[in-house]
């Protein structure tokens, strides 16, 4: 379930770094394409390419704790603002979602808890060998887009590119991680998200 330093990590990037190592957990966010203003990310992006340019890795403790103060939560803040169409918020498209994640528990990772907002998601689970980190998002985000945009009667791009994630490290970090996806719905009405195994 942790993060072994001694067995092997496949590390890869496609715009953000990734982490892989079977039988592992993993919390993972990704988010509608709407669901930040362009002008929102553009100035987020100048901050945090200006930070990483002074702040050249390997990090210190202190520095890891700094970029996640001042470039993760901001980010997850904006994302809890509800910014864009927010077409999650829908019980039947949430359905969708959630059907997704269900699908392949058990076969391609074991499913350990989520959260269907009205503009992203969270998921914990478990990675199955052989299965690739980067392929089951890509197959959970391609069908999801698929069917949800015949259920809109829309086209086009649905999900951002890419994801964000970070393998389980501790039972510490795996309560934290399950305590932030129950309380990231806090401020919302009953029936605008999706809550599960938390």
């Amino acid at each position: 379930m942790f993060l072994d330093p001694h067995r092997n990590v496949h590390k890869y990037r496609d715009r953000l770094p990734h982490w892989h190592q079977d039988d592992t957990g993993v919390f993972l966010t990704w988010r509608l394409a709407d669901s930040l203003p362009k002008s929102v990310l553009d100035q987020y992006k100048a901050l945090r390419d200006d930070w990483l340019c002074r702040n050249a890795k390997p990090w210190s403790m202190e520095q890891a704790i700094e970029y996640n103060r001042k470039f993760i939560l901001p980010l997850e803040a904006k994302l809890d603002a509800h910014h864009g169409e927010c077409v999650l918020r829908s019980r039947q498209i949430s359905d969708i979602v959630s059907g997704a994640f269900h699908y392949f528990d058990a076969s391609r990772y074991q499913l350990e808890a989520y959260v269907v907002m009205p503009n992203h998601v969270h998921l914990l689970i478990i990675l199955r060998h052989p299965f690739q980190l980067d392929q089951v998002v890509q197959s959970i985000k391609s069908y999801t887009a698929k069917e949800i945009n015949r259920a809109l009667g829309k086209n086009g791009k649905l999900w951002q590119r890419g994801y964000w994630d970070r393998l389980i490290r501790s039972e510490q970090h795996l309560t934290w991680t399950r305590e932030y996806i129950a309380k990231n719905p806090r401020g919302l009405a009953p029936g605008h998200y999706r809550l599960w195994g938390v």
